[in-house]
């Protein structure tokens, strides 16, 4: 027990790592139908409101999406175990500031919306080579430290730029337009885990394909409800647009906080030295992890 206990602290994070607790438990939530969901509002709703606080420019619009983000980093590394309102709060967090990052290259850096797209696959591919070199797995069973929670959400943003920048690819530059491209990826998201049922794929890279695909899937019919009709939208506005979707992911959070179906269960996930898989099914998740 003790050396165990001295390995999870050697896990902690340099220089905050000593002012933040040490998870009890798996930081984030099991994969149940409900998740996926959630996630494709949480982008939706991520893409609108970044693109609404584009009104106050770079510096102020800036500012309120990295105080989101300080917002959402120190509740979620703050807590001991998964929260719904504090893990939900951070995605949505991210998918704000992921949205104005990838923005931020294409407009004001001057980066096409393919090299902004290749730049965030070459970022995302270069976390999980990381993680996965240091921790030995990309399992969400095994976000038990606070170094694989910090691989995780580092994932996470990367999902959330290359997503952002993914989709103003194939609307634009590919001329598809955001419905087209809505419908596109509301195809691809459903590759993975086609493919892992029938074809035998590895259940975490599933995921995590999958996972990346929410993000243009959601930016994409966000963009399509809150764009003006010259640009293929219907003008329904982006100030209406992020505080529906906000509203919506507000009241299933509500629920995933209250009906707790999407808490991860205890055992061997408490053990970092011991390697689990992915559920077998990306859209809802078996009752124990197998072990890899």
């Amino acid at each position: 027990m003790n050396a165990q206990l001295e390995r999870r602290r050697s896990d902690r994070l340099p220089v905050f790592g000593r002012v933040l607790p040490l998870p009890a438990a798996a930081k984030v939530p099991e994969v149940v139908l409900l998740f996926w969901l959630v996630k494709v509002l949480t982008t939706a709703g991520g893409e609108a409101t970044s693109d609404y606080l584009k009104v106050y420019g770079n510096f102020k619009g800036g500012g309120i999406e990295l105080l989101l983000f300080a917002v959402g980093l120190v509740w979620q590394f703050g807590t001991r175990r998964y929260s719904a309102f504090a893990y939900w709060f951070l995605a949505y967090a991210i998918a704000v500031i992921g949205t104005g990052v990838a923005d931020f290259l294409h407009l004001d850096v001057g980066l096409s919306y393919a090299a902004d797209s290749l730049l965030w696959a070459v970022v995302l591919i270069a976390i999980f080579a990381a993680w996965h070199r240091s921790e030995g797995t990309l399992s969400i069973h095994s976000i038990v430290t606070q170094r694989r929670e910090a691989y995780y959400w580092a994932t996470v943003f990367a999902t959330f730029a290359l997503g952002t920048a993914l989709g103003d690819y194939t609307a634009t530059s590919l001329n598809l337009g955001y419905l087209s491209s809505a419908i596109v990826f509301t195809v691809v998201i459903f590759i993975p885990w086609i493919a892992h049922r029938q074809l035998a794929l590895n259940g975490i890279a599933a995921f995590w394909m999958s996972y990346v695909v929410t993000r243009p899937l959601g930016a994409s019919y966000a963009d399509y409800i809150s764009k003006p009709r010259s640009l293929s939208g219907i003008d329904f506005g982006d100030g209406q647009t992020a505080l529906v979707f906000a509203v919506a992911v507000f009241v299933f959070v509500a629920y995933l906080a209250v009906a707790r179906i999407d808490v991860q269960p205890p055992g061997e996930a408490l053990l970092p030295e011991i390697e689990v898989a992915a559920p077998s099914s990306l859209l809802v998740a078996e009752a124990q992890p197998e072990p890899e």
